[in-house]
C-alpha cells in the first residue's frame, strides 16, 4: 500500500488509521519490544518521515493503540460482568465472580496485557508532554469506566474500587510476560519440568491475585 500526500483532514485521518492498523497487525505477530518504526513504515506504505508527521514516535503510536484496545475491552467487559455476576449473591461470591471474569477476559487479550506491561517502562518515555498528557487524560476516563463497572457489582468496595481497578491493569501487565516466555526459556522448562514453577498461566495467576486483593479490601461482615 502507498499513499499520495494527504491534503484534507479526511485524508490525514485515513493515514493515521492505516498506521494504527499496521501497528495492530504487527502486535498480533510479535511482542511490543519487536515493533520498530522502520517496519511499521514499510507495512503502512509510508516513508518513515511521513509516519512521523502523524505520530511523533513509535511509542506514540502504541499509546494510541493501547487506548483503542482498552476502550474495546471495557465495552465487552460490561456485558461479561452483567452476564456472569449475580447481584443477589453474597459479597464473597460476587467478589470471586468478578475476579474470575476479569482474569479470564484479560488473559484472552494478550496484546492489551503486553501493552499494559510496556506502558510505564517504555511507552511513556519517548513522547512529548502534550502526547503523554492527552493519553493520561484518556486513561483517566477508562479507569473511571472500569471503576464504575466494578463498583456496580461490588458496591461494598467504595473508594477502594478505583485502586482495585488500577491494580487489575497493572497486574495484567506485570504477569503477562511470564505467560509467554521466549523459546530458550520454553526449552528449559521442557528439559527441567520443575523450573516450570516460574511459568504461571496468566489467567490462573490473575485469578488468584485479583481474588485475594478483592477479598482483602472488602469490608468484613
Amino acid at each position: 500500500m502507498s499513499f499520495q500526500r494527504a491534503r484534507t483532514e479526511e485524508q490525514r485521518e485515513i493515514r493515521r488509521r492505516a498506521i494504527l492498523d499496521a501497528a495492530s497487525a504487527m502486535l498480533d505477530e510479535m511482542p511490543v519490544a519487536d515493533v520498530t518504526l522502520n517496519e511499521l513504515s514499510r507495512r503502512a506504505g509510508l516513508a518513515k518521515p511521513n509516519v512521523l508527521r502523524y505520530f511523533e514516535s513509535r511509542e506514540a503510536v502504541l499509546l494510541e493503540l493501547l487506548d483503542r484496545f482498552l476502550r474495546e475491552w471495557l465495552v465487552e467487559l460490561e456485558g461479561e460482568l452483567a452476564a456472569g455476576v449475580g447481584d443477589d449473591l453474597p459479597m464473597p461470591e460476587r467478589a470471586t465472580a468478578v475476579a474470575g471474569i476479569l482474569s479470564r477476559s484479560l488473559a484472552s487479550r494478550t496484546v492489551l496485557c503486553d501493552l499494559f506491561g510496556a506502558q510505564g517502562s517504555v511507552l511513556e518515555r519517548n513522547v512529548s508532554v502534550e502526547v503523554v498528557t492527552r493519553y493520561k487524560r484518556a486513561s483517566l476516563q477508562r479507569l473511571e469506566t472500569l471503576t464504575a463497572l466494578v463498583r456496580k457489582h461490588l458496591p461494598e468496595l467504595g473508594e477502594n474500587a478505583t485502586l482495585f481497578s488500577l491494580q487489575a491493569m497493572v497486574l495484567a501487565g506485570a504477569l503477562s510476560p511470564y505467560d509467554t516466555p521466549p523459546p530458550s526459556l520454553r526449552a528449559a522448562y521442557q528439559a527441567e519440568p520443575e523450573l516450570a514453577r516460574f511459568h504461571p498461566r496468566l489467567r490462573d495467576a490473575l485469578d488468584l491475585a485479583l481474588t485475594a486483593t478483592l477479598l482483602g479490601v472488602l469490608p468484613r461482615p
